[in-house]
């Protein structure tokens, strides 16, 4: 088996989780550490905390940079609520209304009798 060991880029030596790397082999055959970026958790849906799919895992800087329609999906509450939040409030909301109507026409006929 080949020789992979490598010398760290950068300014220390410690595999911190800031500082992690992948030994990778290079056309010409060396060996070389190539840093291995962080990942992030991702956008979270504001009510139930789960991840938000179709949006990538930047970091938060890396946001601005991107397209809008990276950022969000083409919804109401597009890229802070999931969809079945966002379901469960428009269903929430309706039947608070029917609710009041239903009130309104049971006080209507209290008073008529």
């Amino acid at each position: 088996m080949a020789d992979n060991r490598v010398t760290r880029a950068g300014r220390h030596s410690y595999n911190t989780k800031s500082a992690r790397i992948r030994t990778i082999r290079t056309p010409g055959g060396k060996y070389a550490a190539q840093k291995i970026k962080k990942t992030t958790k991702g956008p979270r849906c504001s009510d139930c905390k789960t991840a938000l799919p179709g949006i990538k895992h930047l970091k938060s800087s890396a946001y601005k940079n991107s397209k809008k329609r990276e950022r969000t999906v083409s919804r109401a509450y597009g890229g802070a609520t999931c969809a079945n939040c966002v379901k469960m409030r428009i269903v929430r909301a309706f039947l608070l209304e029917e609710q009041k109507a239903v009130k309104k026409l049971l006080a209507e006929r209290a008073s008529k009798k």
